[in-house]
């Protein structure tokens, strides 16, 4: 069975964007990029910053599936990106795009939990959530591992990581990875029973 993974960055103090949404003050660092975003998880950067690093031709190492949220999708769509990730079969939850820009690019407008069960029944890599907080709280019971890249700053407020309601859920740190920029990468698995 395959599993859901949240691969997210975010500030000391929780938040994976500014309130409009912004993300681009995070420190990256180049052993940073070189060593974990390129070296480990290459298929969790977008296409065309995959071209741009020099590694569009990197093989997907975690993932060959990635779900997001629409407000996520629509970062790349104001850039004319309809499709973000081309090397990775993608879904995009939304119930307010009626039809696809993008044939690589599938949308789920009904039951996202019972989409993310069929998808973990099928053979192959893992399915990477990209985000955001809303469809990450909505999944919370089927994220089945975490990789937190908690960068060296505090926003003071913002997009969180998880927007849920109240309720525990038990995860075990598996894994602590720091960086020369000051980054400390976090990989924990579900410990609990409530999934």
């Amino acid at each position: 069975m395959r599993k859901l993974t949240y691969y997210v960055g975010m500030s000391i103090d929780g938040f994976i964007a500014a309130p409009d949404g912004a993300y681009d003050f995070y420190p990256l660092g180049e052993s940073f990029v070189r060593d974990f975003l390129i070296g480990e998880y290459p298929e969790c950067l977008p296409t065309h910053a995959r071209r741009q690093l020099g590694c569009d031709d990197a093989e997907n190492r975690h993932f060959d599936t990635l779900i997001q949220g629409r407000v996520t999708y629509d970062a790349g769509l104001e850039l004319g990106i309809t499709s973000p990730f081309k090397h990775l079969r993608q879904y995009v939850v939304s119930r307010s795009i009626d039809k696809s820009p993008d044939p690589d690019v599938e949308l789920v407008s009904g039951d996202v939990v019972a989409k993310v069960r069929e998808l973990k029944q099928e053979d192959g890599l893992g399915i990477y959530l990209v985000g955001g907080a809303n469809l990450a709280g909505h999944l919370l019971a089927e994220i089945d591992a975490l990789v937190l890249k908690v960068y060296p700053i505090v926003i003071g407020s913002g997009i969180p990581v998880f927007s849920a309601g109240f309720e525990v859920h038990d995860f075990t740190l598996e894994s602590t990875r720091t960086f020369d920029n000051g980054t400390l990468v976090l990989s924990y698995n579900r410990s609990d029973k409530s999934a």
